[in-house]
């Protein structure tokens, strides 16, 4: 069923260029949109490789997507923005219309944990989302970085997609960065939930490890994929494995496999985090745009 919202607020930037005082159709979308989504999606493939992915991997209606997926159409149908509504919020308007319209719908959403965008469009979609004084948990701003050609290194890594058999130790790392990273836990407030897409993550085959005497050095998510672009999270060294060449030897290893089946990696870290811009620079990847995450109480 869809909803008429209108739009009554103004903002700044670049969405005033497309703004109209007309009525925006919100829809939830069917299997029967895929492919208009898609290539819709495909106009912006950086920034929409996770929703791309997902799309592709599970379809517009799946329990896996944690979250539905809707529509924001003009007068004559034509899409005007796609997101995705649900623990992560993503979404790619095009206009004025379709970023407010799905900020007042995702206002109801019961289970969103975090909004994720880029920096600009996060900042417009907050004013427009948050009411009665709401505040964020947190606010994570980051960069997001590119690599479009493999780097050469003299030694490659002994890299392999990991099994069932390493899924403790995953669990185990990817848990820890999400704490460092969130300052809460999934094991605490999701145990099953994330024990279970890690394991499925596992049997994609995307996530990357390298082993040595039973230790995990080296690890890798690919967390989305499309023929265009490969978006990458996780990115772990051993700590006192640190400073030894693994990192570079790891990464350029899984970059250039990536890049024999994407046109592109990218992967985003946070901006005050300075090791990491080294080491992202220092393996080939350069920065594209700025991105936000906030995350909600």
């Amino acid at each position: 069923m869809a909803v008429t919202l209108m739009r009554h607020e103004s903002q700044s930037g670049q969405l005033n260029a497309f703004a109209r005082d007309e009525p925006c159709l919100i829809g939830e979308l069917s299997a029967a949109d895929e492919a208009e989504v898609l290539e819709f999606l495909s106009a912006r493939r950086m920034h929409t490789v996770f929703m791309a992915s997902l799309i592709q991997d599970n379809g517009l209606l799946s329990p896996h997507n944690r979250g539905s997926f809707y529509s924001c159409r003009d007068r004559y149908g034509r899409l005007e923005g796609v997101a995705l509504l649900g623990h992560a919020t993503l979404i790619e308007a095009r206009s004025e219309n379709a970023l407010v319209s799905f900020a007042r719908l995702g206002r109801n959403c019961l289970n969103a944990h975090l909004i994720r965008g880029e920096q600009e469009t996060i900042h417009s979609f907050w004013e427009h989302y948050a009411n009665n004084g709401q505040q964020p948990r947190l606010i994570s701003r980051e960069l997001l970085f590119e690599q479009k050609a493999p780097v050469a290194f003299s030694e490659a890594a002994d890299l392999r997609p990991a099994t069932l058999n390493d899924f403790d130790k995953v669990v185990a790392v990817n848990a820890a960065m999400a704490l460092q990273e969130a300052g809460t836990s999934p094991l605490q407030n999701d145990p099953s939930g994330f024990r279970s897409r890690t394991a499925r993550r596992i049997e994609k085959g995307r996530i990357w490890v390298w082993m040595q005497d039973d230790r995990l050095v080296f690890k890798a998510d690919v967390v989305a994929e499309t023929p265009q672009v490969t978006y990458l999270e996780g990115v772990h060294v051993h700590p006192e494995e640190r400073r030894k060449g693994y990192g570079l030897r790891g990464l350029a290893s899984l970059s250039s496999m990536l890049l024999e089946r994407s046109e592109s990696i990218c992967l985003t870290f946070n901006e005050k985090n300075k090791n990491a811009l080294k080491f992202y620079e220092k393996a080939g990847y350069k920065f594209h745009s700025h991105y936000e995450t906030i995350y909600l109480r």
